[in-house]
């Protein structure tokens, strides 16, 4: 435990794990791993805390053991796209500190530079989603020619699903427009004659937009006992496939391409 002239008071503690929380939460994170980490770090510096969370914002109650007086803060979740690589370094940080690593100064400028600096090559992950999505055509049973027309119609599609989200653009629609694309380029297999398994690159041409972390952390958050952001991220999850079928139905609408 991090000596009492060196811990941070309960305000300033609470300050700095309610942005963390946010940050945690909204990069991913499932609800467990937001509590673990932050009861980790408030147990080094000599706190206790009690946590609430909620779909949109998290509240921490902070105070020295053994005292009265409680500092709550509020912090709003930070609405970011997915990032493990966030997670993992946040968690990472609240190791070092419950290690004792690290003081409460060199914590915050850790936490700062670690969601200020994201380190992942935009172009990599752009390449390694396209070769992963043409990889389910293949599980799908597509042949070469699908694979590629899928290959490309998800580089295309996450290009532009990764700028849309950074100009601030609705998910929802982002998820529309992105499926629509797709699957016009999906579909070109269809109005030209390459290979013979086109309707599989039309099916497998969205699928890298399947939201598949919100329905897992959904169920994880459930098994947790934390039902209203279980709630919140299931339905999230549902609505965001059903814009994802809407992109695709509309695609094959302009494509001429018959849904049974």
């Amino acid at each position: 435990m991090i000596s009492e002239a060196s811990a941070p008071s309960p305000e300033e503690l609470g300050c700095f794990l309610s942005q963390y929380g946010a940050w945690l939460l909204g990069s991913g994170s499932t609800c467990i791993r937001v509590e673990k980490n932050i009861n980790r770090m408030a147990q080094a510096f000599g706190m206790d805390v009690e946590i609430t969370l909620l779909p949109r914002h998290l509240q921490i109650a902070v105070c020295r053991c053994g005292r009265d007086s409680v500092a709550t803060c509020l912090s709003a979740v930070c609405q970011t796209p997915t990032s493990f690589n966030i997670i993992t370094r946040l968690s990472e940080l609240s190791w070092a500190i419950a290690d004792g690593r690290i003081d409460f100064a060199t914590a915050k400028q850790r936490f700062d530079q670690i969601v200020c600096s994201d380190r992942q090559n935009k172009t990599a992950v752009l390449l390694m989603v396209a070769l992963a999505n043409a990889s389910f055509c293949r599980l799908f049973g597509g042949d070469a020619a699908a694979m590629a027309i899928v290959g490309i119609a998800t580089l295309c599609g996450y290009f532009l699903k990764t700028v849309m989200i950074e100009r601030g653009i609705d998910i929802r629609a982002v998820f529309i427009i992105c499926a629509l694309v797709s699957s016009i380029l999906g579909a070109t297999g269809i109005l030209f004659p390459y290979g013979s398994t086109p309707y599989i690159a039309v099916a497998t041409s969205v699928l890298y937009l399947v939201p598949g972390i919100p329905f897992l952390n959904s169920f994880s958050d459930l098994l947790h006992r934390h039902y209203i952001c279980a709630f919140s991220r299931f339905a999230d999850a549902v609505i965001l496939t059903g814009c994802l079928s809407a992109g695709l139905c509309g695609g094959m609408l302009l494509m001429k391409i018959g849904m049974f």
